[in-house]
């Protein structure tokens, strides 16, 4: 009788370190802090730092849980000037017709506080800009594969990314200009991935301001039943 070794990889045990509930309340706290300090920058200074500081960074990003495993997500990092540039003049460009005819009122006055503009001088001030790409399907010798919740997969780990960015003391923003398909051009992405986010990376210049937000209670985010 013949027997079909499954394809399927073997599982192997769970590398897991157990903390004592006093160490557990205190990382939770301290991480709260750190995470809690996070803005969006959008006055980069032009200092430069180490690649593998965003390297380490993409590669938490890529340790994010995602359907099937497929990990539908790229991420290009732009340290070029000429190319930054480009991203800059097509944004400026999507951004404008954004501000005098896409956006609703609405929109318009929730954003009104903010102080923005279709100028956005961080994407070429900053020294890095990450382009994150969502895989809608793949491609696998020429035959159309699926990917499995796309979208909660790549939100997933664009935010592992901002928060290992942010850990490592770097400013970011999320920018999601609308349409953007103008970035698979000029990045050279395939058509089956879409750009979903737009960050600018490094460190806020010196005279760099935010406005005076608020965050919800966490009796407005949260129920326990």
């Amino acid at each position: 009788m013949e027997i079909k070794v499954s394809e399927q990889k073997m599982q192997k045990p769970l590398e897991f370190s157990y903390l004592s509930e006093p160490e557990m309340l205190s990382r939770s706290a301290q991480f709260l802090e750190l995470m809690s300090q996070r803005r969006s920058v959008r006055s980069f200074s032009g200092k430069s730092f180490s690649d593998q500081i965003i390297s380490n960074a993409i590669k938490t990003a890529g340790s994010a849980p995602s359907g099937a495993n497929k990990q539908p997500w790229h991420f290009c990092v732009v340290k070029d000037i000429a190319i930054k540039q480009k991203i800059r003049e097509n944004v400026e460009q999507e951004e404008k017709e954004n501000y005098e005819r896409r956006f609703s009122e609405e929109m318009k006055k929730d954003i009104s506080r903010l102080q923005t503009n279709h100028e956005k001088p961080h994407l070429t001030d900053a020294p890095y800009v990450i382009v994150v790409f969502k895989e809608n399907f793949r491609l696998v010798d020429g035959i159309r594969r699926k990917n499995y919740y796309v979208n909660e997969s790549v939100g997933i780990a664009s935010g592992l990314l901002l928060a290992a960015l942010h850990q490592a003391g770097l400013g970011t923003l999320t920018h999601t200009p609308n349409p953007m398909k103008f970035l698979n051009e000029i990045l050279s992405r395939p058509a089956n991935e879409t750009p979903v986010l737009v960050i600018p990376v490094g460190f806020p210049s010196e005279d760099a301001t935010v406005p005076d937000l608020s965050r919800k209670s966490l009796r407005e985010i949260m129920s326990t039943f």
